[in-house]
C-alpha cells in the first residue's frame, strides 16, 4: 500500500488549493488517540472558500493518493457550509468538536455549537438504521464464524460513534477509552457491554476473537443494540 502522512497531504491540499484553503482538520480516533495501525484510517475535513467541478479536478490525484494509503477521501465543503449544517449532522458533528487536531488554516469551531434534541433525533434513527444493517449482515453471514467477525470488525467504529453521542445526550463528556464508553453506556442503557469489550480488545489486538467465538459475540452485540434502541425510545418519551 502506497505511503502518505498528514503532512503530505496538507502540502498538496495546498499546493492544490491555494489560498481558497480555508482549513484542514484531522478527526476521529487518529486525533483522539484510540488509533489503531493496520486497523484505523485518519478521517480529515477539508474546508474551502468556495467549490466547483474544476476545483475538485484539481486535487483528484490527491484525493486518490490519500485513498491509495488506505484512508477516505477528504470529507470537503466549503466553510459555509461547515458553519451552517450542524442541524443537519449534529452526532458527527458533535465527534468532530470533541475528537479534532487543526492541520492547517484557522479553527473552524467558533460559533458551532449542537442542539440536544437534534442530536437525539439522528440518534434514534442512526441506533435503528444499525441494528437493521447488522441483521442484514447477520443473515449474510450466518454460521460463518470468519464473515461474522468482518462484521462485527467494520460496524465497531460506527458503534463507538454512536455511544458517545448517548453519553453527549446526557450531558457527559465521553470517555476517551472505548471500553470504558462501552461500560458507561451499558450501565445507562442497561446492556451487557461484555460484547463490545471483546469486539475492541478484538480490534485492539490484545485479545483476538476466534471463528468459534464470533457467533456469541454477535448475538450479545445485536441484542446490546436492540436494548439501546429500546432505551432511546423511552428516554425520548420522557423527553
Amino acid at each position: 500500500m502506497a505511503t502518505m502522512t498528514l503532512d503530505d497531504l496538507v502540502t498538496q491540499l495546498r499546493a492544490a488549493y491555494g489560498s481558497q484553503l480555508s482549513a484542514v482538520v484531522l478527526y476521529g480516533s487518529a486525533a483522539a488517540g484510540e488509533h489503531i495501525p493496520r486497523q484505523s484510517d485518519f478521517n480529515v475535513l477539508v474546508l474551502l472558500d468556495r467549490i466547483d467541478p474544476a476545483t475538485l479536478a484539481a486535487s483528484s490525484a490527491v484525493a486518490r493518493a490519500w485513498n491509495d494509503a488506505g484512508n477516505p477521501p477528504p470529507m470537503t465543503m466549503t466553510l459555509a457550509e461547515w458553519q451552517r449544517s450542524s442541524d443537519v449532522f449534529p452526532m458527527e458533528y458533535a465527534d468532530i468538536l470533541d475528537r479534532h487536531r487543526v492541520l492547517h488554516g484557522s479553527s473552524p469551531f467558533d460559533g458551532i455549537s449542537v442542539s440536544r434534541e437534534n442530536l437525539r433525533l439522528q440518534l434514534e434513527q442512526q441506533v435503528l438504521g444499525k441494528l437493521l444493517q447488522l441483521r442484514q449482515g447477520a443473515l449474510l453471514a450466518g454460521t460463518d464464524g470468519k464473515r461474522q467477525l468482518e462484521l462485527i470488525a467494520a460496524s465497531l467504529s460506527t458503534m463507538m460513534v454512536l455511544f458517545r453521542a448517548v453519553l453527549r445526550l446526557h450531558g457527559e463528556k465521553p470517555e476517551g477509552d472505548n471500553i470504558r464508553l462501552a461500560q458507561r453506556v451499558a450501565a445507562l442503557a442497561g446492556l451487557d457491554a461484555a460484547p463490545f469489550e471483546r469486539a475492541v480488545r478484538h480490534l485492539r489486538g490484545e485479545t483476538k476473537l476466534g471463528a468459534a467465538d464470533a457467533g456469541s459475540v454477535l448475538a450479545g452485540y445485536l441484542t446490546g443494540i436492540e436494548r439501546l434502541d429500546a432505551y432511546l425510545d423511552r428516554y425520548a418519551a420522557r423527553s
